[in-house]
């Protein structure tokens, strides 16, 4: 506990320096395009917009639950989008930015951040997007929508404690991204995103369930959809917490037992 104290004062003194690194970052990405930083919202949505053709004109695919196919749909990618992104941009925050490893006022173990905080301002921007297409279809706001800011606080403290683990050993395992790729490419078909849990068999549902991005897609749907509070899901929400603290911990272990290493190998 002493320690995350000190990780937030630690927020709280490089501030400044955290949201220049974040404007930096956002920037640089689409430093050399004539559109600039507006592809990061251009490609997403374009990418969104052919599965609502795709699904909801070419295919008329059947609602679910009542509900129409491309907003169940978005309920569960829009998130996805977001882990995927942000993990596997976080992977590589200390590599891209070596120059502040060796700076001791500076403590490196907020890079990620950076890498998140980035991935989480085009996220915000697709949550609206994703309200509006919710209110175009006739859905009406109500208080189960403010669930959307619990299940985002979830995402950040999972992603966090992950990117802490893999951004730090892929200093000496360059591997590693490829393997967080792998991962990302295998996790988007594990997680019910395209396809609905109840269509495997009852006895091997909670194989996934034990994947903690399931735990998130399906909150958003519970929130914009399904109307159910997370505490009304006891089991799968403690589940949740166990390992996402579980990641946590074990990320600033690994990242405390390999900080003093990072110098000699950058």
């Amino acid at each position: 506990m002493t320690n995350f104290y000190r990780f937030l004062r630690d927020i709280i003194r490089n501030h400044r320096l955290l949201v220049d690194l974040i404007k930096n970052d956002f920037k640089s990405r689409y430093l050399n395009n004539y559109l600039g930083v507006l592809w990061a919202f251009i490609q997403p949505t374009i990418t969104i917009l052919i599965f609502w053709f795709v699904f909801q004109v070419g295919l008329r695919a059947t609602p679910i639950q009542e509900t129409p196919f491309v907003l169940w749909l978005i309920a569960g990618m829009i998130p996805w989008f977001f882990i995927a992104e942000s993990l596997g941009s976080a992977t590589n925050a200390i590599l891209d930015n070596s120059f502040l490893v060796k700076k001791i006022v500076f403590r490196v173990s907020l890079l990620p951040i950076v890498k998140i905080a980035s991935a989480l301002i085009i996220h915000i921007f697709f949550i609206l997007f994703m309200l509006g297409m919710f209110l175009y279809y006739g859905y009406m706001p109500n208080i189960y929508w403010f669930q959307i800011g619990y299940y985002l606080f979830a995402t950040l403290i999972l992603l966090l404690g992950i990117s802490w683990i893999t951004s730090s050993i892929v200093i000496f395992f360059r591997d590693m991204g490829q393997l967080v790729a792998m991962a990302i490419q295998f996790g988007f078909w594990l997680t019910p995103i395209f396809w609905m849990l109840t269509m495997v068999p009852e006895n091997y549902q909670w194989i996934f369930k034990l994947n903690p991005a399931y735990y998130i897609t399906q909150g958003y749907r519970d929130a914009l959809i399904n109307n159910v509070w997370f505490w009304e899901k006891p089991i799968e929400t403690l589940h949740f917490w166990i390992v996402t603290g579980m990641f946590f911990l074990l990320g600033a272990i690994v990242f405390r037992k390999l900080r003093p290493h990072f110098a000699d190998v950058l």
